[in-house]
């Protein structure tokens, strides 16, 4: 077990530790001399690292997703965190337990995966059944799906993040679908279960996270429609129809073109699956962002880069105290109940031009009216 995890780092003190090399980039000072700019990370979050010295008989010997043991002073560098790495030693795989460094559900994923086996067994569509219990029925499916994350970053970006996602997605669909009586359960929980399946393969999880060459190329849309329909070949008469709504689905559950859908929804079913979707993924990107962002003063988050806003951390500002407020400066001679009308009466008269008074030509235009 970890001695040290990236949470516990306080700016200020001398720390040594073990953690996983998230990035690696050799850089220059402005004096020419190399350093080395890293992201390190545990299952507890991640820190910008610098090493600043000795740069060259450290740099050759380890890479990204390696594991180092490094001694250094975290610091505040422009309100985040900062790791200045003096010592740096990497570490074998057997040297360190997987575990103190990949995030990972808080719930069992054996348990997660067989409540959602559950919920398909209560459907009442016998064809939307039998095809997902095909699919989570392939062993090879499901050891992949009950482990991989959701995203590589932005929300249940962990270990079991995918079928934690879908779950959450299950119960949402069932508050909700009830109350729309022309909506098909059954079709959207399908939807809900599939809609992602691609990121099975779209990901690598095995150590960091990353896509693969499979979902740099084609992404998990068109994986996930590509073991639907290997398994509904496996499905005698299953209605082509049906196929080609869960088909849509699929396609489009990013809701825009602009998000990385082929298609945009175009039936209830496929439009609240997409709401549906963005809403749980949303909620858990704030939730996230805001419980590991760095900044390490104030109410307000870093840029979210993904909701393209900085976010409250709400529960520090309603701790914070109440500033007192500053009283209004009552004008001299002004009776306090005439005080506002006054500064607006001498507003005004500051935008009102000043009247110019009597020119020459306007003189001379009045002689000449009276001689007429």
């Amino acid at each position: 077990m970890k001695s040290l995890f990236i949470r516990d780092l306080q700016p200020g003190t001398q720390s040594t530790g073990v953690f996983l090399v998230q990035s690696k980039e050799v850089r220059q000072k402005k004096s020419g001399e190399p350093y080395l700019s890293l992201q390190l990370s545990d299952k507890s979050g991640d820190v910008d690292a610098k090493m600043w010295d000795n740069v060259e008989h450290v740099v050759d010997t380890f890479e990204k997703n390696d594991f180092v043991k490094v001694a250094g002073l975290p610091s505040v560098y422009n309100n985040r965190l900062q790791f200045t790495v003096h010592k740096l030693m990497r570490l074998s795989d057997d040297q360190v337990d997987f575990g103190d460094f990949f995030a990972a559900s808080s719930r069992d994923r054996d348990e997660m995966l067989a409540e959602l086996k559950r919920v398909v067994a209560e459907m009442g569509n016998p064809h939307l059944r039998a095809l997902l219990e095909a699919i989570l029925g392939d062993d090879a499916i499901a050891s992949r799906f009950k482990n991989a994350p959701a995203a590589k970053t932005i929300h249940h970006a962990w270990l079991g993040g995918l079928i934690e996602h879908v779950l959450s997605l299950c119960t949402l669909a069932k508050l909700v679908t009830p109350h729309y009586p022309h909506i098909d359960g059954d079709l959207v929980l399908a939807g809900v279960v599939l809609h992602d399946i691609g990121k099975i393969d779209e990901l690598s999880f095995d150590r960091g996270f990353g896509y693969t060459d499979a979902g740099q190329l084609i992404g998990h849309i068109q994986i996930g429609l590509g073991i639907v329909n290997e398994k509904v070949r496996q499905i005698p008469d299953f209605p082509p129809k049906l196929k080609l709504l869960l088909d849509h689905m699929i396609l489009s559950h990013h809701g825009e073109l602009e998000f990385g859908s082929p298609k945009v929804p175009v039936f209830a079913e496929a439009m609240l699956l997409h709401h549906l979707d963005n809403l749980d993924s949303k909620m858990e990107t704030i939730r996230g962002f805001v419980e590991r962002d760095k900044v390490m003063e104030g109410c307000w988050t870093g840029w979210n880069s993904a909701l393209e806003r900085p976010l409250l951390k709400k529960e520090k500002f309603l701790a914070e105290p109440v500033a007192p407020e500053k009283p209004v400066t009552q004008q001299a001679g002004v009776p306090p109940s005439f005080a506002p009308v006054a500064s607006h009466v001498q507003a005004e008269k500051r935008r009102t031009r000043p009247d110019p008074g009597p020119s020459l030509f306007a003189d001379r235009l009045n002689d000449a009216l009276k001689d007429t």
